[in-house]
């Protein structure tokens, strides 16, 4: 093989590692084209087929995969090379891409990004507020915020922190209303639901191992957590909340929580994972940000 290649080879890494030529295009300033082309000259060179091209994935091939860990070891031995000459360090830097549940990202991520920019000045962070999950690969995210019980097989991760729910209304509207002893006495409150589908009406709470069901009703709906929580605070109704948003109007007493002693049961609820696509040879940034997020949310 010509020397010449050795580039090629080194953006073949990389394309593996990241799981998509659009990915790697972005953090090298090439066009996706640009990127296949490279790969393409390296497989016409060699005479074989490196990677197998789908419309959503992409996958090594056997001979591939022992290209890849042959180049690994190039790569580590260059590294090792530059770093003993002490002309490189393994500095964060570069455009870091974070697909984070809205409310999460309001409440919880937006919150701790000035002290992370401060810290690593060289680091530009994008936030994808979306509730609907994002393919890591094809969507070009490095990093994945997710609410769930199982993360998806074949990612990496770690919980962050558990997301409970809660049903929170004002003094004020108690006072006026009356409190509710037991969940069927939702019946004679105004909800502040979802309102995305009809299901989002019907609160299930448990206790005790035993779980109720009641269908609620209101004249106030809104598919954004800061939204009901504005609304609670109100006086509006009684509204179902994740308890990081409403965390800090309960500690100051503006709103109260609504049959505490029933857990209230909701698809937003779990743990918030923290969820990567690959483990080997990860970005500084990435590396930063996840040391990062596992300080400022580790529990007190």
């Amino acid at each position: 093989m010509k020397l010449t290649l050795l580039p090629e080879l080194a953006l073949f890494v990389h394309v593996v590692d990241q799981g998509s030529f659009s990915a790697v295009a972005r953090q090298t300033g090439a066009t996706p084209s640009a990127v296949s082309r490279s790969v393409s000259r390296l497989e016409q060179e060699m005479g074989c087929k490196l990677l197998h091209r789908t419309t959503r994935k992409l996958r090594l091939s056997d001979t591939g995969e022992k290209v890849y860990e042959h180049a690994l070891e190039m790569l580590a031995a260059a590294r090792q090379a530059i770093d003993s000459a002490g002309s490189r360090q393994a500095v964060a830097q570069g455009k870091l891409t974070l697909s984070v549940p809205k409310a999460v990202g309001r409440f919880v991520i937006h919150p701790l990004m000035l002290e992370f920019f401060n810290r690593y000045p060289q680091v530009d962070v994008c936030l994808r507020l979306e509730d609907r999950v994002l393919d890591l690969i094809d969507d070009g995210i490095d990093l994945a915020l997710r609410i769930t019980h199982t993360p998806s097989p074949g990612l990496y991760g770690k919980p962050l922190m558990p997301v409970h729910h809660a049903i929170c209304a004002t003094p004020e509207y108690l006072q006026r209303h009356g409190c509710p002893q037991t969940p069927q006495d939702l019946r004679e409150h105004s909800c502040i639901t979802l309102g995305e589908t009809p299901a989002d009406s019907r609160w299930k709470f448990r206790r005790d191992g035993k779980t109720e069901t009641v269908q609620t009703r209101g004249r106030y709906a809104a598919n954004h957590t800061a939204v009901r929580l504005d609304a609670v605070k109100q006086h509006l109704g009684i509204g179902s909340l994740p308890l990081f948003t409403a965390r800090e109007a309960l500690a100051s007493g503006e709103i109260v929580p609504v049959l505490p002693e029933w857990e209230f049961i909701s698809s937003y609820s779990g743990q918030l994972w923290l969820l990567w696509s690959g483990n080997k040879h990860m970005p500084a940034r990435m590396r930063a940000m996840i040391d990062y997020l596992s300080e400022k949310m580790k529990p007190a």
